[in-house]
């Protein structure tokens, strides 16, 4: 009579079997894989859609969301709700200023970098001492900030758009820089270095991270949880002021409510790259890779023909998905 010897897989190839599985649900993981599947879907749909200088223009226009996301990212990461609605209304009102201070003109190059800074900056912690110091819901508070900008930009342009990039920002976001990228590229590349070191290697990052993950024993533990709420929101409004510089840029002049487009989308590209609406985790890398992912989907979509209404729903489906399924949960988060 013989007996069945039942052989147990070997240690290593359990351990192997794990990490596997592991590196599967990555949010980097998935968010590369879906971006080489769009990358396919869009050379068979449009012969030419893989080329170097088509690649080129699709991660210049990622650039400006990924920008904008920044300060998306660091906000969500905090927790608390966070969102900040009124990026996109400080994008406009950044080209506008910009735009106006710059007239064309090379020399007042500098000048109109530390006005549009500057009033990204005060809106931003205009946002973060109404979340922090009145207790206003972030939803409600940026949403409000949305419509008074909103309102200060019909002052200012009185119906007429206004304002002109200077031919040096006109060639640093769209012409060759080094290596054959522009110099949005490079800047893209530097500010997801010193994210990346902001959040891993500083103590703000990690008392970003704290708060996100519990403020309650945060605040217990001694991290300000007040300047650091004030300061991410202070933060997303500078990164909106910066992607509205390099907005005008890419233009050349400013139009109506040309940053309306990135309220929605960099909370997106933030869900696209794995941080959880919950808080806590997360991390820029994913982020910018959400956003090139985006970038590519609506370009297909455009391809295809989808009027913009069509996109703007497949967005907000998109959105609402990546919310239920893994947005706030503990499964898909780096």
């Amino acid at each position: 009579m013989s007996r069945s010897i039942r052989m147990n897989p070997p240690r290593s190839a359990l351990f192997s079997s794990e990490r596997m599985v592991m590196m599967l649900k990555q949010p980097l993981f998935i968010a590369v894989v879906l971006i080489i599947a769009l990358l396919i879907i869009g050379e068979a749909l449009s012969p030419g859609f893989t080329t170097f200088q088509q690649l080129v223009r699709l991660i210049i226009v990622a650039s400006l969301l990924g920008i904008v996301a920044v300060g998306q990212n660091l906000v969500i990461l905090g927790g608390k709700e966070g969102i900040d609605l009124s990026v996109g209304a400080i994008v406009s009102l950044s080209v506008i200023v910009a735009g106006n201070v710059m007239d064309g003109n090379n020399g007042n190059i500098a000048v109109a970098i530390l006005a549009t800074l500057g009033t990204g900056t005060f809106f931003g912690l205009l946002n973060g001492i109404g979340v922090t110091l009145f207790r206003i819901p972030p939803l409600v508070m940026t949403l409000g900030m949305l419509g008074v900008i909103q309102g200060l930009l019909v002052v200012i342009r009185q119906g007429v758009p206004s304002g002109v990039s200077a031919p040096l920002l006109a060639d640093f976001v769209s012409k060759p820089f080094l290596f054959g990228l522009p110099g949005i590229l490079w800047l893209w590349i530097a500010i997801g270095i010193a994210i990346a070191l902001l959040l891993k290697r500083t103590l703000f990052g990690q008392n970003i991270y704290a708060i996100g993950s519990n403020e309650h024993a945060a605040y217990m533990a001694g991290v300000p949880v007040k300047r650091v709420r004030i300061g991410i929101y202070t933060c997303s409004g500078l990164f909106a002021a910066v992607a509205g510089l390099c907005l005008l840029g890419y233009s050349g002049a400013s139009f109506a409510n040309v940053g309306d487009q990135y309220s929605l989308s960099s909370i997106i590209a933030v869900v696209f790259g794995g941080t959880s609406l919950a808080g806590g985790k997360g991390s820029y890398w994913g982020t910018m890779l959400g956003a090139i992912l985006l970038v590519i989907l609506q370009s297909i979509l455009t391809t295809i023909n989808i009027p913009e209404f069509g996109r703007q729903m497949i967005f907000g489906s998109t959105l609402l998905i990546l919310m239920t399924f893994y947005g706030r949960g503990k499964g898909l988060r780096s």
